[in-house]
């Protein structure tokens, strides 16, 4: 028989649910069956990183909650980064964005894709609540990580979720 302590798992049991978070994300359903998300996995010192970039956004722009938001993500285990690029789809009829595939605007994002990113988002989050780790969605992380070109440059619309073990969920209740 073994005993383990809490400090000796929970790392590596976050990064294991980020992992099937991915993976929920990756098989939800996709408009025409195209995918048109990238995933990233972020862990250790590469949160410091992008915490910077949050703070330094922040002071740049005036725009306190995103060095409240790189705040939360130093204290986190683990960060899923799902993005989406902007490119049509080529679906005859659709018009969802405005405009037709053949005439929309290279900074218009595709409504399918824009869907197909909220559906695996909400897939990669339902994972993570079946094994209770604290998360939340924040567009300011997938700021600092467009800002620092951790997806190609055709990936435009990013979100993160961070996580988090503890007593108390770090992301929600703050100041």
């Amino acid at each position: 028989m073994s005993i383990k302590k809490p400090e000796e798992f929970l790392r590596n049991a976050v990064v294991d649910i980020a992992e099937n978070m991915i993976i929920a994300a990756k098989t939800a359903p996709k408009g025409r069956g195209m995918e048109r998300l990238s995933y990233l996995l972020i862990t250790g010192n590469e949160l410091k990183i992008l915490s910077h970039k949050m703070e330094e956004l922040s002071k740049d722009n005036n725009v306190p909650f995103l060095a409240r938001d790189a705040g939360n993500l130093t204290k986190a285990d683990a960060l899923v980064l799902i993005g989406a690029s902007y490119g049509p789809r080529n679906v005859q009829l659709c018009s969802h964005c405005g405009f037709s595939c053949t005439t929309k605007p290279d900074t218009t994002p595709c409504a399918i894709t824009m869907v197909d990113l909220g559906i695996a988002i909400g897939s990669a989050v339902s994972m993570a609540s079946h094994y209770h780790v604290d998360n939340r969605v924040m567009y300011s992380v997938g700021i600092a990580a467009r800002d620092l070109g951790l997806f190609p440059k055709e990936v435009i619309s990013i979100f993160g979720i961070p996580l988090s073990v503890s007593e108390k969920n770090i992301f929600f209740d703050r100041s």
